[in-house]
């Protein structure tokens, strides 16, 4: 089954990789096009629906059933379980030294964290992060593609979706659960990590369903953010705009290198004030990116 449906998977990257370098209509933020958003809009509405008679309803009864502690054990486990994918997209990304501490953590937290429950590579000042495939086509230079609702799933950009698919095909935990033959496992792996996440998002989302004025809007926003924050690798710029030289964004979400950093920009949203946005900043080397702090992540993934 999980060969199937990997196999499905895979013919849906195809496709998305294809539509990376294609322009849409419409512009986000920092050219993040969403040519369809009617049918967006459809596909989030359903989402949202799924989301408030079962995702919502079931992290809340998973946050009153299992305590924090225990909650934060889960968590730990199914964060050290994805340290090979990350390690492998650290490599793909040329991040040497971030391949290095994710292998440390992973081998850490294995043996003394008793296979993950406990962070100790983390309490020793070792510091996680997360490496997808998406990250890593944005680093060598790939444009993000039109934005997408998918159902169940949620926001993404074909390059994220692409991403997804290519990380799920080099999972080696995945090969090693079909090859004992208990491929369903890694299904409930996904299922406790979805509602584990919600249970995390349960205030930031009813939060921004209150006071946005548009709350696909504020949704696309804050996942566009997020994936720049993830790009950037957690990096927050101090800088006045236009004081230095250094990478930056550049008009497919990728970084160009010996580019000044632009002024900042007002974003105009529909029925409110022109909000000044700062402009990203430095990253890596080479074609792409920088990272910044993980502002709020939004939606059911």
């Amino acid at each position: 089954m999980r060969t199937a449906i990997r196999q499905s998977f895979l013919a849906i990257a195809f496709i998305a990789l294809a539509a990376c370098s294609t322009n849409g209509a419409t512009e986000v933020g920092r050219n993040l096009n969403d040519p369809l958003e009617r049918i967006n809009r459809v596909t989030f509405a359903f989402n949202n629906k799924v989301d408030e008679a079962v995702a919502r309803p079931v992290a809340l009864a998973y946050r009153k059933t299992l305590p924090k502690k225990m909650r934060d054990r889960i968590r730990n486990f199914l964060d050290n379980i994805t340290s090979p994918v990350t390690f492998i997209n650290d490599l793909l990304q040329g991040e040497v030294k971030r391949a290095q501490v994710t292998f440390v953590r992973f081998f850490v937290n294995s043996t003394i964290g008793v296979a993950g429950l406990y962070d100790v590579a983390g309490d020793t000042g070792l510091r996680g992060h997360k490496e997808d495939f998406g990250q890593t086509l944005a680093v060598w230079g790939v444009g993000p593609g039109p934005f997408l609702v998918v159902p169940l799933l949620g926001p993404h950009t074909t390059r994220h979706l692409t991403g997804r698919v290519v990380d799920s095909r080099i999972d080696p935990f995945g090969y090693l659960l079909e090859a004992g033959g208990v491929g369903w496992v890694s299904i409930i792996g996904i299922t406790i990590d979805v509602v584990d996440r919600r249970e995390r998002l349960v205030e930031v989302v009813d939060e921004m369903k209150k006071t946005s004025l548009d709350f696909y809007t504020a949704a696309r926003s804050g996942y566009w953010q997020s994936r720049i924050a993830a790009i950037r690798n957690g990096k927050i710029s101090t800088e006045v705009p236009g004081d230095d030289e250094d990478e930056t964004l550049d008009d497919n979400g990728s970084v160009g290198a010996g580019k000044k950093n632009p002024p900042a920009q007002r974003i105009r949203v529909k029925g409110r004030k022109p909000e000044m946005v700062a402009p990203p900043t430095s990253r890596r080397k080479d074609p792409a990116i920088s990272k910044a702090s993980r502002p709020v992540a939004t939606a059911v993934h």
